[in-house]
């Protein structure tokens, strides 16, 4: 009995150094997009050496020394493979499914969330949250002095990041929107955005269903940096106060920022929006939805990147969480949403339809 328990003792203790130096992970993947090994792997059309990928570093003398034993790191965590194809020849590296996710040029790069996550400003309200617990507050506050969303609107370098990596991360989610969610846009002919960024989900959905006019809605620094896109219309607004009328209203990732008060402020905006004689106006939300009692996601494959997720949204958000269905039709009935359905598509996010009375 007692070797049992120390087994368990033993695999107690193994967990706890493994959560420990969950930071490696991150910010060893944040060495490899910073040093763009992805792309110079990629350029050569198949598995290199080890100086041929120091050659293509952006730097004067690379030190191969520090490189080997990152890359030693990233194959053992399958970012990157490696092989011998001569005995006591050189090791050659390869991209693997994860690395295909880091290559620059490619419109599926996780590269911006990978560089934004793990930024200095990011990770500082980390730090806050036994703070939080003691005293209640905001961590990204108690971090920078400021919320988020003021902390971006004063920084412009920092509002270009993020608003980098919602618009990347976003048009990975849209073509699987596009793909799975095809008649859900049949019979709309407008289609706001709520604080839809840059626009880039909304133009790939206008791009998809030409009949479409979209309007893109969001604060004056955001649609500042933003591009031109056919059929769109850029609108600086503010979706706590109004919202442009359309058939349909988008939020992607919305919800989640924000505390239920706040919520449902936004979705009695969203029904306002709504024309009123529209049989099929309806309000298309994409979040995250957590299953009861802090069990297993739906989306297995994510493993916990549900609850982390949660977890982001109380170090940066003031309120955000993400929520259950049940805590989801609660905040629906009271913006004036009784009726919903929840499409599931091939991704981490649901779709959730939400209809008005």
């Amino acid at each position: 009995m007692a070797s049992v328990e120390g087994e368990r003792l033993l695999e107690g203790q193994t967990r706890v150094w493994k959560l420990m130096f969950g930071f490696v992970d991150s910010l060893t993947l944040k060495c490899a997009v910073e040093l763009r090994i992805a792309d110079i792997i990629n350029s050569h059309g198949g598995p290199i050496s080890l100086s041929q990928i120091a050659s293509g570093i952006d730097s004067p003398h690379p030190d191969l020394s520090h490189l080997v034993r990152i890359m030693r790191y990233l194959v053992r965590k399958q970012v990157f493979s490696a092989h011998q194809p001569e005995p006591h020849g050189e090791t050659l590296y390869g991209l693997t499914d994860t690395s295909k996710w880091l290559l620059t040029d490619s419109d599926l790069s996780l590269n911006p969330m990978v560089i934004l996550q793990n930024n200095p400003f990011q990770l500082a309200p980390w730090h806050c949250l036994g703070q939080c617990v003691r005293e209640g507050g905001i961590a990204y506050e108690k971090a920078h002095g400021c919320e988020m969303w003021d902390f971006a609107s004063q920084n412009p370098e920092f509002n270009r990041m993020f608003n980098d990596a919602m618009a990347y991360t976003a048009q990975i989610f849209v073509k699987a929107l596009v793909s799975d969610y095809k008649d859900g846009f049949d019979g709309v002919e407008t289609l706001v955005d709520v604080a839809g960024g840059i626009g880039r989900v909304l133009g790939e959905i206008v791009k998809a269903y030409p009949h479409i006019k979209g309007i893109n809605l969001d604060l004056g620094h955001v649609i500042a940096t933003a591009p031109e896109y056919p059929g769109i219309t850029h609108v600086i607004g503010d979706m706590f106060k109004s919202i442009p009328k359309a058939d349909a209203v988008l939020m992607q990732r919305i919800m989640h920022d924000w505390e239920d008060e706040e919520c449902v402020k936004i979705l009695k905006n969203c029904r306002k929006a709504i024309a009123q004689a529209h049989r099929t106006g309806k309000l298309i939300m994409v979040e995250i939805i957590l299953p009861p009692n802090g069990g297993s996601s739906s989306s297995s494959s994510f493993g916990d990147v549900d609850l982390a997720y949660d977890l982001l949204m109380f170090s940066h958000m003031s309120g955000g969480k993400e929520r259950t269905e049940a805590e989801f039709k609660k905040l629906l009935e009271g913006g004036g949403f009784p009726r919903h359905k929840i499409i599931q598509i091939p991704a981490l996010l649901s779709v959730i339809e939400a209809y008005p009375e």
